[in-house]
């Protein structure tokens, strides 16, 4: 059997979707022998590496040359935001919510994208884009609401406003690279680069580098890779060979509810009752948001 390009799309997907569900618990397990900064460290090291090998073999390392002093500044500042601020909050949270929680209320950033747009791009929101965001941070409270139903007891106010704030810090790096017209693979490549040395001296001023085991910064690899580095390709792919976005964009949104079953299974976190509601009320509003968004372009993406 002769696999087309929409199947091909698929596989690519679905292998992304997998990989990305697996994160939340590799984050918990490699913040169990590394602290945050030794894990952004680790993993950002990875991707980067990473980036460079796709980078040569694709042969876009080429493409180098063609881009001005302005594009290298604009993507030395979006390494600030990413990886530098997003994963530096987004691992701190990790750290002080159930996993459960943190990749929950972190899925909600396609909703703060959303508002985001409307003074920095002028986008109108519409009825539906409405009812969306109440629909999604219905799901947000209802999860840090939950009473107590957590082993560790009440949540972390602290870990909630970072794990929320992340998603700023992402809609934010996402609306800046609106404008980029530089090929998103080479882009990322460099925006990591030129975030090292900010990760390495954060490193150095707040925790120990010496200190790394063999345990955390294999952990800390298998993060930079399936989180930040290949499982990115793998979606740009997937994207690339589809006949339309839409055929495989929503097969993302299985990835936190299989994301569950790894943090059930391997972290041996009870789920509870609240963060399955709140999740579907949060898949729900994002949900609408996208098939809106769909129809407001006439359904050929």
């Amino acid at each position: 059997m002769t696999l087309t390009s929409q199947h091909k799309a698929y596989l690519f997907a679905l292998g992304a979707v997998m990989l990305w569900s697996t994160v939340a618990t590799a984050f918990k397990i490699s913040l169990r022998y590394l602290d945050v900064f030794q894990l952004l460290l680790v993993a950002s090291v990875t991707a980067t590496l990473c980036l460079l090998l796709i980078v040569l073999v694709t042969g876009r390392i080429r493409l180098l040359a063609n881009q001005g002093v302005r594009d290298y500044l604009r993507l030395a500042c979006l390494g600030i935001l990413n990886p530098f601020c997003y994963y530096l909050v987004l691992f701190k949270a990790y750290e002080l919510l159930p996993a459960q929680v943190a990749q929950a209320l972190n899925y909600t950033w396609a909703i703060t994208l959303m508002l985001l747009s409307v003074p920095i791009l002028k986008h109108r929101i519409t009825r539906f884009d409405y009812i969306a965001t109440v629909i999604c941070y219905s799901g947000v409270i209802v999860i840090c609401f939950s009473g107590g139903q957590f082993p560790a007891g009440e949540l972390s106010t602290v870990g909630i406003f970072l794990a929320l704030g992340s998603t700023v810090i992402w809609a934010f790096y996402w609306l800046l690279k609106t404008k980029d017209h530089i090929d998103p693979v080479l882009g990322l490549f460099v925006s990591f680069l030129f975030s090292i040395p900010f990760i390495a001296a954060a490193c150095w001023l707040r925790s120990d580098v010496a200190s790394l085991g063999m345990t955390g910064i294999l952990a800390g690899v298998y993060v930079g890779l399936f989180e930040m580095g290949v499982t990115y390709i793998l979606w740009l792919a997937a994207l690339r060979l589809s006949e339309a976005t839409a055929k495989v964009s929503t097969l993302i949104f299985l990835s936190p509810f299989i994301s569950l079953i790894f943090i059930s299974r391997i972290l041996g976190e009870a789920i509870a009752v609240t963060t399955i509601m709140g999740l579907v009320l949060i898949v729900v509003g994002l949900l609408l948001q996208h098939f809106n968004q769909q129809m407001m372009r006439g359904g050929t993406d």
